[in-house]
């Protein structure tokens, strides 16, 4: 008697195991994942180290909503929604759909995006920039550099953060592009460190995003750690802890 049970008990913990991913996988799918932020291309508003929550039913689901450990083929979106101007998205890379980035939407649909001396025109308008005093950058060693902060402001009155490192960068400049139907345009906040929609994907950064290759939104920062603090003794690791950071908003 106790010889058949335990092949009974094994498949019981297998079932068990099983059923246990698989709820997983589905609140990854249908609700929300973490991600880790490895790069300086959203600063200031994501930092290096951060660790985000980003919720897919917004914008409905596709192949790219699956757990970012799996990457199957691209499919249509069911139950899709457009980001809103001003969103911090998370979407598989175009280029390499096992990464995944992390930007924010400055372009929807039928927009004209350009770009002069680092300003963002849309439809013909600059968007207004106020200077908002100086800030610091950290780069992927842990060094910081000094960078001008602006307060950026779309259309529709979305406010945010944006760092300006260079007087005069490579992609300060950019041609009037008209955003085609089923794809964003997208920025980092850093706007002298991010290969994102002002780079082509053949050169390593996001050209013009479709839509369904969006993850879901980036609504919070669940923890933070800095890397810079990699180089000391492990005993001092925990002092890299930006408590201040955990459970943060993202706007």
């Amino acid at each position: 008697m106790q010889e058949n049970s335990r092949p009974a008990r094994w498949i019981k913990n297998l079932v068990d195991i099983a059923v246990i991913v698989l709820i997983v996988v589905a609140a990854k799918t249908a609700i929300a994942e973490p991600f880790y932020v490895p790069s300086g291309s959203m600063e200031p508003t994501l930092l290096i180290g951060d660790e985000l929550l980003a919720t897919k039913f917004p914008y409905g689901y596709s192949s790219a909503s699956l757990p970012s450990f799996l990457t199957l083929p691209n499919t249509a979106r069911v139950f899709a929604t457009l980001p809103k101007r001003g969103d911090v998205v998370v979407f598989r890379w175009p280029g390499d759909r096992s990464q995944v980035w992390v930007k924010r939407v400055i372009g929807l649909p039928g927009d004209h995006i350009a770009l002069r001396r680092g300003q963002v025109w849309i439809d013909g308008a600059p968007v207004d920039l106020r200077p908002a005093g100086i800030g610091k950058v950290e780069v992927e060693d842990g060094r910081e550099a000094s960078a001008e902060r602006y307060i950026e402001t779309l259309p529709g009155g979305y406010e945010h953060l944006i760092f300006k490192m260079l007087p005069r960068a490579e992609y300060d400049d950019m041609a009037n592009v008209v955003v085609p139907p089923g794809h964003l345009f997208v920025m980092g906040d850093n706007r002298d460190n991010s290969s994102d929609s002002r780079v082509p994907v053949r050169a390593g950064g996001v050209g013009l995003l479709p839509v369904d290759d969006l993850v879901g939104r980036v609504d919070a920062v669940v923890g933070s750690w800095d890397l810079a603090v990699k180089s000391r003794p492990i005993n001092e690791w925990p002092s890299g802890l930006r408590f201040s950071r955990f459970f943060t908003t993202v706007h």
